[in-house]
């Protein structure tokens, strides 16, 4: 997968707000140079985002530096590929803690797969279906309607329980083929079950809900085996509601970190 690269070093926000007990911070790993924030950067505008660029050697932080949450970018490394990634062992471990220790957590694409293995599931790579590129129809289960992530953006669906669906850029090889113990499985696709899962505090969403065209046009480019200028057709398509779908998660995601700093400050 690809995108416009964002550039931002370790500790060096996005948007420096007045201090405030009211400002949100999110700590936002990044794996690859060319798979960035995207759209997360403008829907999360209102958040000051600390980008770790873990690809050009930012350390991992610790749990402790975190701030009010955490979300784990796609990469071009598979989730076990710690001589390629050698930011990846310190990862998963932050992952893991992140997701136990009750601090709101996203991971996209590869960060889901991270999530999923350092929580007790498994990834297999290059998985026998196949990659999966462009968009997607995702079938929500039942469980998601209550969800606090994706909960609002079932709930403005058609249809009933597990008929509810809807449309997300994606382009993978690797998958989830074992849930972590205790996960809550929230969505599948026709392709791969497991398109986002909730263990702990934790998220992992195998789709790009942040992807724009630009970078489904790069991403498809460089996998170079997809057709590129038919994804950019169906994402066309549909792009008003890819947008406000993503824009719902985003928002989703936000709140759930404010809440759960809310709670942290007045327990």
């Amino acid at each position: 997968m690809s995108g416009a690269p964002v550039s931002s070093g370790f500790r060096t926000s996005v948007r420096q707000p007045v201090p405030s007990a009211d400002v949100t911070r999110v700590t936002v790993v990044q794996s690859s140079a060319d798979v960035p924030l995207d759209r997360f950067a403008g829907w999360w505008s209102e958040a000051v985002l600390t980008i770790v660029r873990a690809d050009l050697g930012e350390a991992v932080p610790e749990l402790r530096e975190v701030g009010d949450g955490l979300v784990v970018l796609g990469g071009h490394m598979n989730a076990y590929d710690d001589e390629a990634a050698p930011w990846l062992p310190a990862l998963r471990t932050l992952l893991a803690q992140a997701a136990a220790a009750g601090i709101p957590t996203l991971g996209v694409c590869l960060g889901a797969q991270l999530l999923a293995v350092a929580t007790g599931g498994h990834v297999q790579v290059a998985a026998p279906p196949g990659p999966e590129a462009g968009l997607v129809d995702l079938w929500w289960r039942p469980e998601a309607a209550s969800d606090a992530l994706v909960g609002p953006l079932v709930a403005g669906l058609p249809g009933a329980g597990d008929r509810k669906v809807s449309a997300q850029p994606t382009l993978h090889s690797d998958a989830v083929v074992d849930l972590p113990p205790g996960a809550v499985w929230l969505a599948s696709s026709n392709q791969y079950p497991y398109q986002a899962f909730r263990v702990g505090s934790a998220w992992g969403l195998q789709f790009h809900p942040e992807a724009s065209a630009t970078t489904l046009r790069d991403w498809a480019t460089w996998d170079g085996t997809v057709d590129t200028e038919a994804i950019l057709a169906a994402y066309a398509a549909r792009e008003d509601e890819l947008v406000a779908t993503g824009a719902v998660l985003a928002g989703a995601f936000l709140d759930v970190v404010r809440e759960a700093a809310e709670a942290s400050v007045s327990a």
